[in-house]
């Protein structure tokens, strides 16, 4: 146990070593077609939607990051007393270490100590089984479920998973059969239209694509490598921008709800993710840099109201009242996107007068 433990600290040192205060370069890239006047007040405007049955009065919440050890017990505190201060949700980092140690348990009981009212997901890898599923909801006391899926994070890992087999059996079990909601989540890798599919043909109801642009774990993985270096590996996965392109290229029949992260820095990228017809979006990376030290709750619940704020102002100025209507907003992609969605035979024609349509 004392190298998971271990390995649970080198995790958030080494995504704070790596950490880029820039958003995803795919995201960055996304431009909005300006409109100079709008029908709208900055009061009007809401931003409340709803995932899994859950209504959220902010579009955001806090991702999974971490737990597991001593040092991951104050961070999950910190993050459980932000959660509770602004009304956000929270996602727990992975619990399976909590499954065989008793001790690593305690930082994750934590999130739910500091936070008894608010609305908490527990966190477990595709390789566990239902009872294991129900073990770690009870564990956080969760209001739902995600399952992490991180196949190339488990290759470039030392001591990495080396059996793939069943994940997908496992998710559609958890799925048909745990109390609570089930989100399906990537690390870092973004989804394809496939992928998507075929959740949502395994019952899954909701699906957090998780896309390359934020927390790279094959980078970080490999930083902890001997030898044998993965380098080359390091830009592996769709973008946060490809995965919502590739998932909404679906009908409507054929996709759950979508959650969007990874990359996600600001209120702006907030807002381009719900445009491209996210749910929900998920903040890990610049969670984790609000809370880094023992004294910066303050601050990071300043800034966290702040960015509630800048959404609805961002909304305002294009002139979208409600989440929906930012789905009327007229994008332009830019051409790497553009290529990505040809060759994939995504129509992406639409998107820059979706409000005209």
């Amino acid at each position: 146990m004392t190298q998971q433990i271990n390995r649970k600290d080198q995790h958030v040192a080494l995504a704070n070593q790596q950490y880029q205060a820039q958003s995803g370069a795919d995201l960055a890239a996304l431009r909005f077609v300006h409109r100079s006047f709008v029908e709208l007040d900055v009061a009007e405007v809401s931003t409340e939607t709803s995932v899994a049955g859950f209504a959220f009065t902010s579009p955001f919440f806090i991702n999974a990051i971490t737990g597991g050890s001593p040092q991951t017990t104050k961070i999950n505190q910190r993050l459980a007393i932000l959660a509770r201060e602004t009304g956000l949700a929270l996602a727990s980092g992975s619990v399976s270490i909590a499954m065989k140690d008793l001790e690593a348990a305690e930082s994750f009981k934590v999130i739910r100590q500091e936070n008894p009212k608010g609305l908490v997901f527990a966190n477990l890898g595709a390789h566990h089984g239902l009872e294991n599923a129900k073990r770690a909801v009870e564990l956080l006391e969760a209001d739902a479920l995600q399952i992490h899926v991180n196949v190339p994070q488990e290759i470039v890992m030392p001591e990495g998973e080396r059996a793939f087999r069943g994940w997908l059996d496992n998710v559609e079990l958890i799925a048909a059969k745990l109390p609570v909601p089930v989100i399906v989540k990537e690390v870092g890798f973004g989804m394809s239209r496939e992928t998507v599919a075929e959740l949502h043909a395994r019952g899954v109801k909701v699906v957090d694509i998780s896309g390359r642009g934020g927390t790279n774990f094959v980078r970080i993985e490999n930083a902890r490598r001997q030898r044998a270096k993965y380098d080359f590996l390091e830009n592996w996965g769709l973008s946060t921008v490809e995965s919502l392109l590739e998932a909404m290229s679906l009908s409507a029949g054929q996709r759950p709800q979508i959650i969007a992260s990874g990359g996600v820095q600001n209120a702006l990228d907030v807002i381009k993710c719900l445009a491209l017809g996210a749910d929900l979006v998920g903040l890990s990376g610049q969670a984790l840099q609000w809370v880094r030290k023992p004294d910066s709750l303050s601050a990071a619940i300043e800034t966290i109201q702040i960015m509630q704020e800048q959404i609805r102002e961002i909304m305002t100025i294009l002139g979208a009242k409600t989440i929906a209507d930012l789905r009327q907003t007229d994008l332009v992609l830019p051409a790497s996107i553009q290529n990505w969605a040809q060759a994939r035979g995504i129509d992406t024609s639409e998107y820059a007068r979706r409000s005209s349509i």
